[in-house]
């Protein structure tokens, strides 16, 4: 009876390590472990550093751009003073003189154009009175019934 123990026991304790040698061969298949979130961990710093580099590019852009806008309406500022100072110096025309003040830079905008009379586009059509529906409600131009005089011999189907 002793033999059956101890044979018992020994494939109990064969089982057991077999048992063991195959989890850890299929933990070490089926998990990557630390190299596996390793490698994720660096990509995923490469793609953040990429995008701080596209930021910083994006940035240097609008600022340059901003920089450039600045030049050039500088630029067009002292080539209109230039031309407003000659054609002042040149000219004997007083209502050319005074269009083209150099110290003046609103640059003959709205000068001519009437103060009463004039009204931006709508983009929708005005109503007549305050009772009236507009454009913009939801039942506009949509009859409510049929009207007693109209033939409707047609509506029917054939």
């Amino acid at each position: 009876m002793n033999e059956g123990y101890s044979d018992l026991l020994l494939v109990g304790v064969v089982a057991l390590l077999l048992g063991i040698g195959l989890g850890l061969i299929i933990s070490r298949v089926f998990n990557k472990g630390p190299t596996h979130s390793r490698r994720v961990s660096q990509k995923m710093d490469e793609l953040q550093n990429e995008h701080t580099r596209y930021q910083a590019q994006v940035n240097e852009h609008f600022m340059e751009t901003a920089h450039r806008m600045r030049r050039l309406n500088d630029s067009y500022r002292d080539m209109y003073e230039h031309l407003a100072q000659g054609a002042v110096r040149l000219s004997n025309d007083e209502e050319l003189r005074e269009m083209l003040d150099p110290h003046d830079l609103k640059l003959g905008y709205n000068r001519s154009a009437p103060e009463s009379g004039f009204e931006p586009p709508r983009d929708y059509a005005p109503k007549s009175g305050p009772r009236e529906k507009g454009t913009l409600a939801e039942d506009f131009g949509f009859e409510r019934g049929p009207k007693p005089d109209q033939d409707h011999s047609l509506d029917r189907p054939v």
